[in-house]
């Protein structure tokens, strides 16, 4: 498999830039005009201007405006900046050394950029405010996940550490806030098939193979709600908020199990009551063993109070 190339563009104000590669084959004559049907949000001027100015660039350098257009080549370019809504609070650094970054995330920041969520995620604020240009994710929590994030210092380790996500070689610990059902038996392994399908914003479970594996176990119970600890063994896309709907437990706060709603890009009220605990690990690196903890705590429901 040919190894992805490396951006001859460096990150502008801790933003990557973007990569297109161009596929095997078309009708385009021009870089050009593939860009020009491929990026349908920009005006076929801006695209122009972009490639006279030399903005656009490949792997042998800048990408002029009546360049060839060439199969499986990559360019390279900075996009605009989508408008975002700040997100109000604050990201803390739990650990930092020459290889790693270790954060606290809060609910609400986006780890890396995606759609709408750019300048508002965890690692283009850590980038600018760390001065760390070439810091990268070693994996990744969703949006609404508060919790410990992993991120590599150093572009040449980022292999080994992604490899311990990749291999299940971490020990990951999460808690969550949800109803309590005195009918649901605890602790129990919830295993089943998970499928998250692009655009579509709720992943579903469905016949077949189980490609995903949960324990989970109940902590304390305040009213009708429980505090869960999660260990997940696998590390699918929803995977503790899809398995703890399945057992009829559903999130505080979660948006999109049971039901998909839809929240204004201001609205930072009522979290999804999930919280990544904590990460254990062999460094790859040093082959010391690592453990980080969140300093974070998850909000009850207001009207909650302890069973005595």
């Amino acid at each position: 498999m040919r190894r992805t190339p490396r951006s001859p563009l460096p990150p502008r104000d801790g933003v990557d830039a973007t990569r297109i590669r161009l596929p095997a084959e078309g009708p385009w004559a021009t870089v050009l005009e593939h860009l020009v049907e491929r990026l349908p949000m920009l005006p076929a001027d801006r695209i122009e201007a972009m490639l006279r100015a030399g903005e656009v660039v490949g792997e042998d350098g800048p990408v002029g405006p009546a360049a060839p257009f060439v199969p499986h080549a990559s360019v390279w370019f900075h996009r605009d900046l989508p408008t975002e809504v700040p997100v109000p609070f604050g990201l803390d650094v739990l650990h930092r050394d020459e290889d790693l970054v270790v954060v606290d995330k809060p609910h609400f920041l986006a780890t890396t950029p995606r759609g709408g969520h750019v300048a508002q995620t965890a690692l283009v604020r850590l980038r600018r405010e760390l001065g760390l240009p070439d810091l990268s994710p070693a994996h990744r929590l969703d949006r609404m996940t508060a919790g410990v994030v992993l991120f590599v210092v150093r572009p040449e380790l980022r292999g080994a550490y992604q490899g311990l996500f990749q291999d299940r070689a971490v020990r990951k610990v999460y808690e969550a806030i949800a109803p309590h059902d005195p009918a649901v038996a605890l602790p129990r392994t919830v295993r089943s098939r998970i499928v998250k399908e692009r655009g579509v914003h709720a992943a579903r479970e469905l016949p077949g193979e189980p490609n995903s594996e949960t324990r989970v176990e109940l902590l304390e119970r305040r009213g009708g709600l429980g505090r869960y600890r999660l260990l997940p063994r696998t590390g699918r896309t929803h995977q503790l908020r899809v398995h703890l709907n399945s057992l009829g437990l559903p999130i505080v706060g979660d948006e999109l199990y049971p039901v998909v709603a839809h929240r204004a890009p201001d609205d930072f009220t009522d979290p999804l009551r999930l919280l990544a605990r904590s990460l254990e690990f062999t460094d790859p690196v040093s082959g010391r063993p690592r453990r980080f903890d969140s300093a974070r705590a998850l909000e009850w429901p207001s009207g909650t109070h302890p069973i005595r």
